[in-house]
Formats: structure tokens, C-alpha cells, sequence
């Protein structure tokens, strides 16, 4: 049987790629430029693929487009913090319960999960983490409720690094998934997501102190209740 082959990927989704890979492991950091003719050089391309890269990654809120200051990766404080893991603990703990009810397969976050612990340096550990959260909320059996977690999965990953540069919890977090997923995998749903939510919870009241009244605390109260 002949195989098909797979399809090369175009110019401006190589750069969308690569460009997204250094803003989420911290090769660019929140603030710094992004220059169309500077990034055409580094990936020799023509300025319209990196163009058409910087405005879907101005969609996915991973940068920021200004006619003044042209373009530049997000910076992230506490509000932006606030609003990316307000959502993530409203959604993903109730993504992850459904999962595990389902009696979905987690084989990709226990791929994920040792993916992170056999990591060389924070970009590997980050994509790695990234993927394991995921790869939980993923099979809830509501592709509308993973689309959703989707659109702030990068996001979420930028505020990681930033936090990770400033001060590295990472082997305090890779404790905490080891613990989400044995609960998952034992097929403790509501125990899953407890753990889930307050792993969430923790990391965003660690990094960013100042939004933890107004994202972790009305969540938490509502996971209480669910």
C-alpha cells in the first residue's frame, strides 16, 4: 500500500512555529520587539509569511500589535494572570472530572508527565508540562470545552515561563501532576479535579500574589460547590 505523504507545512505556519516556540520557552520575552524584516532574515522568508504569523499570534493573545509601537510579545502582570487562570480554573477541573468518568485514556499524560521529568532544561520541561495538562482536559468528551481550554493554553504558557524565569517551582509542580494523575488514573474523578484545581490555584497565587483575590478565591468557591 502506497503511503501518503505528509504535507509540508507552509512558510507562514513554519514561522507562526518557530515564533511561538521562543515567545512560550522565554527565547522572547514579554516586551520585546518583534521586527517583520528582522524575522524575514532569521527564517529566510519574505516579511508577508512573518505578517500573516504575527496576527494570528496577535489572536491567540501571544503578542501585541500597535500602530505606534508596532509589534511586541505580551507582557504579563497579575490582571492578565487573573484572566488567563480565572478561566482555567473555571473550565479545566470540570474537563479533567469528565475525562475520568468517561473512562477516557491518559496514556498522553503519562507520556507527557515523563517527558517533563526526563527534561534537560525549561523550554523541554515547559512544552512537556504544557502538553500533560492538555492531554488531561482533552478527552472530556466536549470538544467545545477543549477548544475553549485551547484558546488560552498558550497564554497560559507565557505566564508560566515568566513566572518559571522568576523564580523555578517546577519540581514542586511535577510533585503535583504526579498526584493529579495517579487520582485520574485510580478513577477518582472528583479527587482529580480537586487536585487539579488547586494545583492550578497554587501556581497563580505563587507567581502573581496580587490577582489571587480576585482569580483564585471566587473559583475555588465555586469548585467547593460543584
Amino acid at each position: 500500500m502506497t503511503s501518503v505523504p505528509t504535507p509540508i507545512p507552509s512558510r507562514t505556519q513554519y514561522v507562526l512555529d518557530a515564533i511561538k516556540h521562543r515567545i512560550l520557552t522565554g527565547q522572547l520575552t514579554p516586551g520585546q520587539a518583534l521586527v517583520e524584516t528582522e524575522l524575514a532574515a532569521q527564517f529566510g522568508v519574505s516579511k508577508t509569511p512573518v505578517r500573516e504569523a504575527l496576527k494570528t499570534l496577535a489572536g491567540t493573545g501571544l503578542v501585541v500589535m500597535s500602530q505606534y509601537k508596532g509589534v511586541t510579545v505580551r507582557m504579563v502582570d497579575a490582571d492578565m494572570a487573573r484572566e488567563v487562570y480565572d478561566v482555567r480554573l473555571l473550565l479545566e477541573p470540570e474537563a479533567l472530572r469528565r475525562a475520568v468518568r468517561r473512562g477516557a485514556s491518559l496514556d498522553a499524560a503519562r507520556t507527557a508527565l515523563t517527558r517533563a521529568d526526563d527534561a534537560t532544561d525549561t523550554a523541554e520541561r515547559s512544552l512537556a508540562n504544557r502538553e500533560f495538562h492538555r492531554a488531561l482536559y482533552l478527552p472530556c468528551g466536549n470538544p467545545l470545552l477543549g477548544r475553549m481550554l485551547d484558546e488560552v493554553r498558550d497564554q497560559a504558557a507565557l505566564v508560566s515561563a515568566v513566572a518559571w524565569a522568576a523564580s523555578p517551582s517546577w519540581e514542586r509542580e511535577a510533585g503535583e501532576h504526579r498526584e493529579i494523575l495517579r487520582l485520574a488514573l485510580g478513577g477518582d474523578a472528583d479527587g482529580a479535579a480537586r487536585a487539579l484545581h488547586a494545583h492550578i490555584a497554587s501556581f497563580v497565587e505563587r507567581a502573581f500574589p496580587q490577582a489571587t483575590d480576585q482569580a483564585a478565591n471566587p473559583a475555588a468557591n465555586q469548585e467547593g460547590t460543584a
